[in-house]
């Protein structure tokens, strides 16, 4: 069998997001959730393997409060054969890195990965951190700001990976994590039977102990990244200038504008 995991995240409906501003962390109890957009690309790529492939096995994995088992459902209903959610106290406040090694553990409890799907970041984070810390605690090789997957052969995957000059193509030996970008697929809608199976699915619960998590390297504990304080810039009345006009008249004002502020 080939086990294909898929890291989701649930975050904040953009538009509700609230914050603890004494733990300098979000609030998620309670607050309107959504599956991250960017893990539907990675969960539909996995997908699209095991299309191709009755040996694979899609694994759906995340860290949050109980309430992040309705995301595990949503990636069931579209195909995913397991979920997994790894909730306990002791993860409550994890950055990055503490994160990143917790979901490690639990891909290492679960044993056997072949490939380690993760999107290119969170919406709640954009930190694009979590996916390279996984790899790097399962000593893995990563591909990241994949868009394509060309070709998967055995011990060995070719992918074509965004670059800021455009794009490059890797060879890379499995297993392997790899992050995703958009560009990659069209995520597909669940399945009337999806949708059924989602009803009556129960994730595996696990806990930091359950999975072999060091308490000192988990939650607050186990976070290098601070938060020393969280608040919403003042909003002031009055301030600002709008200009109209044809396209050198702008410029112009923007240049006076700037060579008055001392920035040219």
């Amino acid at each position: 069998m080939k086990n294909i995991f898929v890291c989701v995240k649930q975050v904040p409906d953009t538009t509700e997001v609230k914050w603890d501003t004494e733990k300098g962390t979000l609030k998620r109890e309670g607050v309107a959730s959504i599956l991250n957009p960017f893990d539907l690309y990675a969960l539909e790529e996995a997908l699209r393997i095991k299309d191709k492939d009755p040996e694979v096995r899609v694994i759906a994995l995340t860290m949050g409060p109980k309430q992040s088992q309705e995301i595990l459902k949503e990636c069931v209903s579209l195909g995913a054969d397991e979920g997994i959610l790894l909730s306990d106290a002791l993860f409550a406040g994890s950055d990055t890195l503490a994160t990143s090694y917790a979901l490690s553990r639990a891909i290492l409890h679960r044993g056997d990965p072949w490939i380690v799907f993760a999107g290119k970041q969170a919406i709640d984070g954009d930190t694009a951190q979590v996916g390279p810390g996984i790899a790097t605690w399962l000593g893995l090789p990563q591909a990241t700001y994949v868009r394509k997957v060309e070709s998967l052969e055995e011990g060995k995957a070719v992918v074509e990976r965004l670059t800021e000059e455009g794009y490059e193509r890797v060879e890379i030996s499995l297993p392997a994590l790899f992050t995703v970008v958009k560009e990659i697929n069209t995520p597909r809608l669940p399945s009337l039977r999806g949708k059924m199976k989602a009803k009556s699915f129960q994730p595996l619960l696990w806990s930091a102990q359950e999975v072999g998590a060091e308490e000192e390297r988990v939650g607050l504990r186990g976070s290098p990244t601070q938060v020393k304080r969280v608040f919403s810039p003042p909003q002031k009345e009055g301030e600002g200038e709008r200009v109209e006009g044809k396209p050198e008249v702008l410029a112009h004002r923007l240049s006076t504008l700037l060579k008055e502020w001392k920035v040219l």
